[in-house]
């Protein structure tokens, strides 16, 4: 039987069905809520709940288990999921989400034009049409997306450990961009082939051994096949307590388009490992320049391997503080509570 609430009720569809039945909200799964990555949602749903508003993943709406007299749907990128919805007067498509660049889900940049029509807003990594095409677009519903982090400070266990390796290290699985441009992961897979020549990079993500999947059948993988297990480690339980390990981060996005910033520079930022960006464009706008290494300013691998590697400790340790401060002052009020501040206006 149906619940029946007063006034409003949120519904949230992830973006995978596995976090539906209430999962995106439970922080004490382990393999869900890895290095905490469910935070956002769980204190979205403690702020709302604490005002009285119901929170649940959007299945409850779809099989009418939870009904309030107006339901506010927020979708985090299932496509599928917002349709049998549609023309509800109890209902309000409130939002979606584009987490993934153009590069990762073409089809939800396809599917804009009908999302701008149906939704009441679409939030993505930039509103200027920059990787994608505005075509048919209602650009009136474009907002920026701010990618929700779950912490407004570092860890403190990974950032203060000091016995650190001077080396790189990525965290990254192993993807086939399937001849989509333009795309960073032949660059981090030449720079950590290049880098491991040197001994100066380890490799961790899922993936990379597994040598016949469709995951790695193109020619950057195959190329650098036995440099790369060279210097593969394994998958990693806990990012944060791999990025401890070391004093730097390569930290490629999966490619350049401007506003898209994800989680990876700030895994790094919670860790104290100072990151070698390449991505945004406009990164410098978005986090504080003396936070991290810059890859676009130099001519290659090898030289800012060498620069960095060179660095001394009293700059690293400026670096890492300034990423600290960061956390702890914008960086807190521009993503820490972002996805509050979009789905809490009711």
């Amino acid at each position: 039987m149906a619940q029946f609430f007063p006034e409003h009720a949120v519904f949230i569809d992830p973006s995978s069905e596995h976090f539906l039945g209430d999962r995106l909200f439970d922080a004490s799964n382990a393999f869900l809520n890895r290095d905490g990555t469910l935070e956002p949602f769980v204190r979205l749903r403690e702020q709302l709940m604490a005002r009285g508003i119901p929170v649940h993943t959007a299945d409850a709406l779809r099989e009418g288990r939870v009904v309030a007299k107006q339901n506010h749907y927020w979708s985090m990128g299932l496509l599928n999921g917002y349709q049998p919805l549609q023309g509800r007067d109890d209902v309000r498509l409130r939002g979606f989400f584009l987490f993934e660049p153009p590069l990762v889900a073409p089809k939800m940049y396809a599917a804009l034009p009908e999302l701008s029509q149906q939704f009441e807003s679409v939030l993505l990594h930039n509103t200027i049409g920059d990787g994608y095409s505005l075509r048919g677009v209602d650009t009136d519903k474009l907002e920026k997306l701010d990618w929700p982090q779950p912490y407004e400070s570092e860890v403190p266990s990974a950032w203060s450990r000091t016995s650190r390796q001077n080396k790189l290290v990525v965290i990254a699985g192993n993807h086939n961009p399937r001849f989509r441009r333009p795309e960073f992961y032949s660059k981090r897979i030449e720079a950590v082939a290049q880098l491991g020549k040197r001994g100066a990079i380890d490799l961790y993500g899922r993936g990379w051994d597994r040598r016949w999947s469709r995951q790695s059948a193109w020619l950057p993988y195959w190329r650098h096949y036995r440099a790369l297990m060279q210097v593969y480690r394994g998958s990693c339980e806990s990012k944060f307590d791999v990025l401890a390990n070391y004093r730097f981060s390569l930290c490629f996005e999966n490619m350049p388009m401007t506003g898209y910033l994800t989680e990876k520079i700030f895994d790094c930022l919670y860790a104290g490992t100072v990151p070698v960006y390449w991505g945004a464009p406009d990164v410098d706008s978005l986090v504080p320049a003396e936070a991290f290494v810059d890859m676009r300013d130099y001519a290659g691998y090898d030289e800012v391997c060498d620069a960095v590697l060179s660095m001394s400790d009293g700059r690293w340790q400026e670096m890492r503080e300034a990423g600290r401060q960061f956390l702890r002052t914008s960086g807190r009020a521009r993503y820490f509570n972002s996805l509050l501040h979009t789905c809490g206006q009711l």
